[in-house]
């Protein structure tokens, strides 16, 4: 499958059809802008997507703004409709167990009972909802760990936003030994329990989503949609005009430079030293 660079991140071109064939074991992430955003500043963040098998496009602004670079998705897979798409894929193979990680109020549950009732087999063998800055809390992570491994999945959905969602699969992963794939889909618990209903279909057509998501939720989203994630589009300016650098890469260039000025500078002070 082919990739393609957007900013610092390396993006899969894949059609949903392919994904859902071929996605049998690894991490899937689902970029989007405030992703990208992200990934310019938070290091952690930065690392975690690089351990990620499977990373593509969530965004239509992202595929738009992929177009002006002169770069084209096969397809934009948001993660809001990735899971549907992947549990009536899988609705008569018994060999996929779902666990569900995320949402509030035991809605990761609601969301259980409901995926069962449309597969018609209890498919989502296990579903928890944790508290606020669970990811802190090492005690409830080692019982979330606990709940997972003996629930038999080997599939985990987690979706307790980014980038908490992506730095807690890379931490724990190596604990949880049953699951063979991961995914970060954000908010789908809450969408598949139907706490938080999905945009109409014409704003999902018009790529205004996040303008109906902000209309719903705007003491949460207004800051990061009309602030925070506004330099993503300087950014690709910068990318289509040849001078966009990854700050990760920089501070790393920046330092093998300093090493090499040290070591420039020492050389003669030993070769004195042994004359």
């Amino acid at each position: 499958m082919k990739s393609h660079r957007i900013l610092n991140l390396d993006i899969l071109s894949v059609t949903s059809k392919d994904l859902l064939g071929s996605l049998d074991q690894g991490m899937l992430f689902t970029p989007n802008v405030d992703h990208l955003i992200k990934l310019q500043k938070d290091r952690s963040f930065y690392e975690a997507y690089k351990q990620a098998d499977w990373i593509i496009c969530d965004s239509k602004i992202l595929s738009l703004c992929a177009k002006f670079l002169g770069i084209k998705f096969k397809e934009v897979i948001t993660g809001a409709s990735f899971l549907s798409s992947y549990y009536n894929f899988h609705k008569n193979n018994k060999n996929v167990k779902i666990f569900l990680l995320g949402s509030v109020d035991d809605m990761a549950k609601v969301a259980k009972n409901k995926i069962n009732a449309k597969v018609g087999r209890e498919m989502v063998v296990g579903a928890h909802s944790p508290s606020f800055g669970f990811d802190q809390n090492d005690a409830e992570c080692e019982n979330i760990i606990d709940k997972i491994n003996r629930s038999g999945a080997n599939v985990l959905v987690v979706g307790v936003g980014a980038p908490k969602q992506e730095k807690w699969i890379v931490k724990y992963k190596d604990s949880l030994p049953g699951i063979k794939t991961f995914m970060a889909l954000g908010a789908v618990i809450d969408f598949e329990s139907g706490k938080i209903k999905r945009a109409p279909k014409v704003f999902q057509k018009m790529h205004m989503e996040w303008f109906y998501r902000l209309m719903k939720e705007p003491g949460r989203l207004w800051k990061r949609y009309l602030i925070e994630d506004m330099p993503f589009f300087f950014l690709i300016i910068k990318q289509k005009l040849g001078k966009y650098c990854n700050p990760f890469d920089f501070v790393l260039q920046r330092k093998v430079k300093n090493e090499s000025y040290e070591m420039e500078m020492l050389i003669p002070v030993n070769e004195m030293e042994m004359d």
